[in-house]
């Protein structure tokens, strides 16, 4: 007697196969049998005309803390996912100590959720989050941020012994079950950091077999060179290379995603183990600060508001962002709009619309508010298309929890995945698509019996409607997405959330 028996869907086995009609068994945590005549089960689901596919697995989140709110969280399980890589862009909340909590809690923005940050270990915060009963399965990596902050403080150059600190939290983290390791070289403190030291801390991963995934330096003007870069860590230290939210930005470098693809299928070829993610979006979301060159913040954010209460410093930082430090380059006032800052009145404005000089806006908004985020409108729909069909490349939302009016890619990329990138552009088909939301992230970040939909598998399962599914509103819900089992445990049914606390700590 099976506990629950999906009943007549097109079941996606998250290869890529085709998919075939069958029914779907689950006893506990497992699925027993995929196949027609699987005997009696306690609960029948009739999902006839519906895809039944793995969980999806998002390979770049920003969840870290959304277990810890204590707050019901379903945006995620309403879009089919049921894992979540966290810790990304050399961001995670741990290990700090007290200095480097007060120095990043700031920086960080909305990605705290509104919570405190104190010092912790790794293995403290995972045990955080594993009392909390997350919804979702959370696999987390080590923010080079953190590391570099614990241990060498705000400052541009390494103290000495720093890099040995790090290396040393990096194994401690490692040890507790950290995924891998993850770096924002535009952000601060991760701007200041030179490839040397990267690949000290890639070696480290290395050692243990685990991933090393990196914002890049630069993803427009200077894309090439930023590559180029991550790639050299990963050859001279043999680490698996994840280069995280593939794009290219500014309006100057449209069109170049094939260069990007090349060089990526180029690396392949010479026997380095890189690939990466990517959002169906043509618009990204960050914090204020990072449009600043990344030397505006080596004092913290009490010097950097001085910084920017100084005219002459402003001018001498705008010269630096013009000579293609931070983010300015890559963005268009016009195309740059604030999602959350201090002032409600300027939410929802772009620079263009809150002041007459847009540098300057910019400036006094930061000062106002260090913690601001923005959204930016920056790709080419053909880049992110092309960027998206590739088989290197899986799928991760890069989502921020926001209170306000965030990107939408947190509630909905998996949505406008299916509805846009399969079902309006044909830019993937359907099975190729699941397996980029499934086994090729599970594979990539080494998270056995997930991915794949087959007798022995985790029951880790999205029931969702094709020709459906939708997002619609960005603040609303997805629509589509009927039923999703987190370790056999019904999460969502007939499309509600149910309150069930499923989720686990995938320590590697």
């Amino acid at each position: 007697m099976h506990d629950l028996l999906l009943r007549g869907g097109s079941v996606h086995d998250g290869t890529g196969a085709p998919a075939v009609t069958a029914d779907v068994a689950v006893a506990g945590d497992r699925i027993v049998a995929v196949g027609r005549d699987l005997g009696p089960a306690r609960r029948v689901v009739d999902v006839d005309g519906l895809a039944v596919a793995p969980g999806f697995v998002d390979a770049h989140t920003h969840s870290d803390l959304v277990a810890l709110t204590g707050r019901p969280e379903g945006a995620k399980l309403r879009q089919g996912v049921t894992t979540e890589v966290v810790g990304n862009c050399g961001v995670s909340f741990a290990p700090l100590d007290e200095a480097a909590a007060g120095h990043l809690t700031g920086i960080y923005g909305d990605l705290t959720c509104g919570l405190p940050i104190g010092p912790r270990t790794f293995a403290g915060y995972l045990a955080e989050v594993e009392a909390a009963r997350p919804t979702t399965n959370v696999v987390a990596l080590v923010g080079h941020a953190a590391l570099r902050t614990t241990a060498n403080g705000m400052a541009e150059a390494l103290a000495p012994g720093a890099l040995d600190r790090m290396c040393a939290l990096l194994a401690e983290s490692l040890d507790a079950g950290a995924a891998g390791l993850s770096s924002g070289l535009v952000y601060p403190p991760g701007s200041h950091a030179a490839p040397e030291e990267m690949t000290a801390l890639a070696a480290v991963a290395q050692r243990y077999g685990r991933i090393y995934a990196t914002h890049l330096r630069d993803e427009g003007d200077r894309l090439p060179e930023a590559l180029d870069e991550a790639i050299a860590v990963a050859e001279a230290s043999g680490v698996r290379l994840q280069v995280s939210h593939c794009k290219v930005t500014g309006r100057r470098n449209h069109g170049r995603a094939p260069d990007l693809l090349a060089r990526l299928h180029a690396a392949r070829r010479a026997g380095i183990d890189v690939a990466g993610d990517a959002y169906p979006y043509t618009s990204g979301a960050t914090v204020m600060v990072a449009l600043l060159p990344p030397s505006a913040t080596a004092g913290g954010a009490d010097r950097l508001v001085q910084l920017l209460g100084d005219p002459r410093e402003r001018e001498r930082l705008r010269a630096a962002a013009d000579h293609g430090q931070g983010l300015w380059r890559a963005a268009d006032p016009g195309g740059v709009r604030l999602m959350r800052h201090k002032d409600p009145g300027v939410c929802g404005r772009t620079l263009a619309e809150v002041g007459a000089d847009p540098w300057t806006t910019l400036c006094e908004l930061v000062a106002a508010d260090p913690g601001a985020t923005v959204l930016l409108e920056a790709m080419d729909l053909t880049d992110v298309l092309t960027i998206l069909a590739d088989p290197l490349i899986g799928i991760g939302s890069d989502g921020t929890p926001s209170a306000g009016a965030g990107h939408p890619r947190n509630r909905g990329c998996f949505p406008e995945l299916f509805a846009t990138v399969v079902r309006t552009h044909g830019a993937l088909d359907l099975p190729t698509a699941v397996h980029k939301a499934t086994a090729a992230n599970a594979d990539r970040f080494g998270l056995a019996g997930r991915g794949r939909l087959g007798a022995g598998a985790v029951a880790d399962v999205c029931v969702f409607d094709p020709a459906r599914v939708a997002h619609p509103d960005p603040l609303g819900e997805p629509a589509g997405f009927l039923h999703v089992l987190v370790a056999g445990v019904p999460a969502v049914e007939d499309g509600r959330v149910t309150g069930a606390r499923a989720g686990r700590v995938l320590r590697a």
